[in-house]
């Protein structure tokens, strides 16, 4: 019997990518998300292209951190089991500080950390249970690296990332293992205004999820998507001016004296 996958956020974007990467390499999954008939399309798409699979799925708010746990405990007794479970689940949005968006920073810090942290912890209770399994968060290189209007889903990426680095430790006695992937510029349903064409080094999300595969099969600690030119770059992010990264990003950057600057859709890395 093969391996068993669990994927968080798997009803479109990165998730939805790498369930089809997954599949193609005979994985059991195991789909997470908000919207049952999206989770559907995406389980019907894998039965066409491979029907000896088999696939589990789970309508969860990640956001309800009180369900996360009980759910995904119940996804893990249907499969029979994860080996895997990939923390994807995110979200995104331009967001300025001290104009009255503080409760979509927080929603922002609601997905992106406080889900994230829940569905960690329930998939670390099955493999310690269980005796061995994998954790793989996906975080962001913006958890590196400031850019404009982005200080919630910076501040939420690189939370992320230092919890799976802490699990890490944590976890290297029970033969768990804690992998961290950070992609660059990936065009998602959360991005959908991404010029792709525009955006220096922007990839889709098929050609991240053929990157994250082997890293995750690998079992690296830590990995970055695409490695061109973001593992070359990386010793330069965390000081790279706002400015040159909105040009970069295509987010307008604004002094904050400049209240006329109009907000735009996310153009995050992750």
């Amino acid at each position: 019997m093969g391996k068993t996958i669990v994927i968080t956020g798997a009803s479109a974007g990165i998730g939805r990518a790498l369930a089809f990467a997954f599949a193609e390499r005979g994985y059991h999954l195991g789909l997470t998300g908000r919207r049952r008939d999206a989770l559907e399309e995406v389980r019907a798409e894998i039965g066409r292209r491979n029907v000896r699979l088999r696939v589990e799925l789970l309508v969860v708010d990640v956001t309800d951190v009180a369900a996360v746990g009980p759910a995904l405990g119940g996804l893990f007794k249907a499969l029979g089991g994860a080996d895997i479970v990939v923390v994807n689940a995110g979200a995104n949005d331009l967001t300025r500080i001290g104009r009255g968006e503080m409760a979509r920073e927080l929603a922002l810090i609601s997905t992106n950390l406080a889900g994230a942290i829940a569905t960690t912890n329930a998939a670390v209770e099955h493999f310690l249970e269980r005796g061995s399994g994998q954790i793989v968060g996906i975080s962001s290189l913006a958890s590196l690296q400031k850019l404009p209007q982005q200080a919630a889903y910076c501040a939420s990426k690189a939370g992320f990332s230092m919890y799976l680095d802490v699990a890490r430790d944590e976890l290297a006695r029970n033969a768990i293992t804690v992998t961290r992937i950070m992609p660059g510029f990936v065009k998602t349903d959360i991005v959908e205004s991404l010029d792709i064409g525009k955006i220096p080094f922007a990839i889709t999300v098929d050609q991240a999820a053929r990157e994250m595969v082997p890293l995750i099969e690998r079992r690296v600690a830590s990995g970055i998507v695409p490695a061109f030119p973001w593992k070359v770059l990386r010793p330069f992010l965390g000081h790279l001016s706002a400015r040159l990264v909105g040009r970069i990003s295509g987010i307008p950057w604004a002094p904050a004296e400049d209240d006329s600057a109009p907000a735009r859709s996310p153009r995050a890395p992750g």
